[in-house]
Parts: C-alpha cells; structure tokens; sequence
C-alpha cells in the first residue's frame, strides 16, 4: 500500500523510527541537571543518608565530571546546580519528603535548577564550574538580603511612600548618572556596605562605546543596585569603586563615599590610600603598576531625582 503523501514527507525512505531509536531522540532533548557538592564539608554532610554510596569526595567529583562528558557525547543538554546540604534537608521537611532517597534528592535537584544557583555545561573543567557556581550563589543569597532589608523598611510614617521602593529608585538613577559621567571604556564597578548581619558587596561588569549607553547584564545591574540602595536607605557607611580600562591608556580608578543618601567623590589621596591598605591588617600595599588613582567626578543627582 503507498503511504500518504505526508508520512512520506516525515520519515525519510519510508520508514517509521523504531520505538527505541525514538526514546534516544526524546533522551537527547530532555535536558539534564546534576546536583552538586561542592566542597569537602557538604560532602561530609550527606554521607549521613545511607542511600548517598559516595565514600570520598575526590572520587565523587571525578565520577561527576565523567557523567557530564557522556551526557554531553550523547547530545543532552546538561546544566549544574549548587546542591546545598542544609537546603535539602529543610526541603525534605517541608515538603514531607524522606531525605534518604535518591528520589526525593532528584526532585531538591529540579527545585535549585529552576531558582538557585546553576552552570550550563559546555565541556569546562569541573573546578571552573564550581568557581563559578560558588560566585553566582553568593551573588544571588546577596540580592535575597538585600531584597529582604529594603521590602521589611516599610513605608514611610510621615509621607506614607515605600521607602525600598524610593531608595531603589535612587540607586538606580546614582547608577546610570556615574556611568554616563564615565565616558567609554570597559568599567569594573564595585558596592559595598555594612548592615547588622553582614558586610554586603556587588559587582558590575560594563563597557560603553564611543556613542550609546553602557551594556551591562540586567540581573547584574539591579542586583548590584539593589546593594546601593541599603546604603541609601539606611544611610549607612559605604563605598563605590569604579575601575575603567581603555585602549592605550592607565587603568583610572575612582571612588566614592555614600553620604545622605547620595555619592561623594573621594580625594585622590583617599582612593590610593583605600587600594593600597589591607582591609583586613591595615597594613600599606604597594599601588599597582599602570594604574592610575584619580579623585571621584562629581555625580550629585539632579533635584528632580526621586529621593525620600
């Protein structure tokens, strides 16, 4: 019997896939992800559950990365999630779940995949991918915080305004007036300040042309933002740094202090003396060569900005 035009068309030579040959094409689309210990003391924690067979942590990550390398000659997408010990045993809790299954460890391991931290494979070495696991965990459980203390502020009792709200608002307008005061270059901008709890730091990576706004990595931005505006919010003791690289030219470091609510410029003096001291002996560091420090430029925010 001649087959319809249509099935003709699906299956080349006539012929349908065979049942097996269609699980391997499904197997190749369904993406994977891999849970994963990070270091020696997470490691620790899960051998407790008896159904977790790994006895040695190096051993374990080798049979890691040789799982990644399969996957990935068999065409599956396969992505790495920071598997938090801790984490997991909360969730088993709440969830009502027995921790010592694999199945109840694979479905913690979805849950990270779709909201923590994670590292899509594409052949890196492993110890690349738990540097930058670690990095962008940090990263967000600093935006969670930061979220945190701006949301619990609350509003204002004389003006009624959201006062995170506002200091975000104000943050992000600091932001985009220092990196339209920074003129072209790739700029290395760093956040810090002190809260009851911890000492809060972002990071923000851009680069601007000739002509055009900076570029720069949306969550990138509004975490790095949101680290600025609890400095404002709480007036706190806290700090830019801005690094700008061009072709042909010093690196040029400058800096500011946050005081009410707004940026102001340190001397010259004073950005040196903060790049060349330990932050933790106080002991004097030697400058770095080909760089230049250079006072902060002024980027006090217009009065129609939003500030509460």
């Amino acid at each position: 019997m001649a087959q319809p035009e249509h099935a003709r068309h699906r299956f080349p030579h006539g012929r349908k896939p065979g049942t097996t040959t269609m699980r391997r094409t499904l197997r190749r689309e369904a993406p994977s992800t891999i849970g994963l210990l990070v270091d020696e003391q997470d490691f620790a924690a899960m051998r407790r559950y008896r159904t977790f067979t790994f006895d040695d942590h190096t051993v374990y990550l080798q049979q890691v990365e040789a799982l990644l390398k399969a996957l990935t000659a068999q065409g599956v997408h396969t992505t790495v999630a920071l598997f938090d010990p801790g984490d997991y045993a909360e969730f088993c809790t709440e969830a009502g779940l027995e921790p010592d299954t694999g199945t109840s460890r694979s479905r913690f391991t979805a849950e990270i995949a779709a909201a923590g931290a994670t590292v899509a494979y594409t052949g890196q070495h492993l110890s690349d991918i738990i540097s930058v696991l670690v990095s962008r965990a940090v990263r967000q459980a600093t935006w969670e915080y930061a979220t945190l203390l701006l949301t619990d502020l609350g509003a204002c009792a004389d003006c009624g305004q959201d006062i995170g709200r506002a200091a975000f608002d104000r943050a992000s307008h600091l932001l985009m007036r220092l990196l339209e005061a920074a003129g072209p270059g790739t700029h290395h901008l760093v956040c810090s300040t002190p809260t009851e709890n911890d000492q809060l730091l972002a990071v923000l990576d851009t680069h601007r042309d000739t002509a055009g706004p900076a570029r720069m990595d949306s969550s990138e931005g509004a975490e790095f933002a949101t680290v600025l505006a609890v400095a404002v919010a709480l007036e706190a003791r806290g700090g830019v740094v801005l690094r700008t690289t061009t072709a042909d030219s010093p690196d040029r470091v400058h800096g500011w202090r946050l005081a009410h609510g707004t940026l102001a410029p340190l001397t010259a003096g004073e950005v040196f003396n903060a790049y060349c001291t330990d932050a933790e002996t106080g002991e004097p560091l030697s400058p770095e060569s080909g760089v230049e420090y250079c006072a902060g430029f002024d980027i006090r925010a217009d009065p129609a900005e939003p500030h509460h």
